[in-house]
């Protein structure tokens, strides 16, 4: 087995990480991989809605692709840490491709196409197929790039996520109405060329060790719940993995609230209609990219604890604001015109708080974890964030209905800047010393 081969440094920002051949076509992968993605995700909302023709299937059918997310992330990151992750990324493309091609076939076979059923079922084989390439990619990328380009690196991700969303929530309406199977077929194309792209790519093994006896006896199920234990332990062990692993689950957390109470925020506190949810969504969009920008081009010396620790404290003073001002202002008839400014502008700085709290934390976690463990983390992570983050979500939305927007969202806002001033006062040092665990396993 080839060991694996220490990256090159090159110049820094986007042109420096994009040099590196392999991220190169890791990144256009995941590029079309998370279009296709979002093109399936928009097309299964306007396709459930039609077989259906309510609300309730949409919601299912949304339920299906999130729920593998928390069944099947936590094994998809022992097999990311114990597999050859280039054929695990290449054949999830390849997989879902398959999978995607299913819907608009299904739909020409007589009693099939008026049936919800088979989307569902296909949905939830497509999210738990999905779920193999998030760790794989993740444990990947620090064995091809340097470290100082792993910020960059996580820039251009986040920065992949946000277009993706909004051209893949644009295009995949205007191209249902040429055919309403239509979408589907620029996902499969998508995630081919995303399969092709791995399957050039120049990716270093991950070294496997030899196995003990001890392994060796141990039945596959309980194995897998031996490689989770590690990475858990692996989380208890470090204060830094614990903090960045919070703050990244905070700041989408966040960013789902947002989502979430829109349309009650723009309708109840800043008094226009539903509709333009744009007013906030917009520029808080507008505010991720950037920070993505800046960080993965200009900033990125800047020390990451240091602004972790900020954007934790900025991100709780802008909720409070987001939930104040805007409030306050109704109670001046003259002021009240400047509303959707005002939200405009707090959501914009949420945006980049939104990136300066996840671009950094995700980095962090990358230097920290061992190449050996570092796919079960990331699993652990996204795991979290499908996951747990969904409850407060459904809670907060709760609350919004019960004593109100503003209020709700002035909680978080305390809530976040408590938070922040609590790891300022406990100290976060991003630079303390990686440890590297050992493959070997006890008895």
């Amino acid at each position: 087995m080839d060991p694996i081969r220490l990256p090159v440094e090159r110049p820094g920002g986007f042109r420096g990480a994009l040099a590196h051949t392999a991220f190169r076509n890791i990144w256009f992968s995941q590029l079309a991989a998370q279009l296709a993605d979002k093109f399936l995700l928009f097309s299964l909302i306007i396709l459930a809605y039609h077989i259906s023709g309510g609300s309730t299937s949409v919601a299912v059918t949304l339920l299906a692709y999130t729920v593998p997310a928390v069944l099947f992330a936590p094994p998809a990151g022992v097999i990311a840490d114990r597999l050859n992750r280039k054929q695990i990324m290449l054949w999830c493309n390849f997989s879902r491709a398959a999978i995607v091609a299913l819907i608009p076939i299904a739909a020409i076979v007589p009693g099939l196409r008026d049936d919800f059923l088979h989307l569902i079922l296909i949905t939830l084989v497509f999210s738990a197929v999905g779920q193999l390439f998030g760790p794989a990619e993740a444990a990947v990328i620090p064995t091809i790039l340097p470290r100082h380009a792993l910020i960059t690196a996580n820039s251009m991700a986040l920065l992949t996520m946000v277009l993706t969303l909004v051209v893949g929530g644009v295009l995949a309406p205007v191209v249902s109405r040429i055919d309403l199977y239509a979408p589907y077929w620029c996902a499969v194309v998508l995630l081919v060329l995303a399969g092709t792209l791995i399957f050039a790519s120049d990716i270093p093994r991950l070294e496997r060790h030899t196995e003990s006896p001890v392994e060796e006896s141990r039945s596959r199920f309980r194995q897998v719940l031996f490689d989770l234990n590690e990475g858990i332990d692996a989380l208890r062990a470090s204060r830094g993995l614990r903090l960045a692993f919070g703050q990244v689950s905070i700041a989408v957390l966040v960013l789902f609230n947002l989502y979430t109470l829109a349309p009650a925020y723009v309708s109840k506190v800043i008094g226009i209609a539903a509709q333009d949810t744009y007013v906030i969504l917009g520029p808080a969009t507008a505010g991720a990219i950037l920070s993505a920008v800046l960080l993965g081009q200009f900033l990125r010396e800047l020390d990451k604890s240091r602004v972790l620790a900020g954007s934790l404290v900025a991100n709780g003073v802008t909720l409070l604001a987001l939930a104040a001002v805007p409030q306050a202002m109704t109670q001046f008839p003259d002021l009240q015109v400047h509303n959707r400014i005002t939200g405009a502008t707090f959501s914009f700085l949420l945006g980049v708080e939104f990136g300066a709290i996840l671009i950094p934390a995700i980095t962090y976690l990358m230097e920290s974890t061992s190449d050996a463990i570092r796919g079960r983390i990331f699993a652990l992570l996204y795991m979290v964030i499908n996951g747990v983050s969904a409850i407060p979500v459904l809670v907060a939305a709760a609350l919004a209905d019960t004593i109100g927007t503003a209020q709700v969202l002035g909680g978080l806002g305390v809530v976040l800047l408590v938070g922040g001033l609590g790891v300022i006062a406990g100290g976060l040092h991003v630079h303390e010393p990686r440890k590297e665990p050992s493959r070997s396993r006890p008895g």
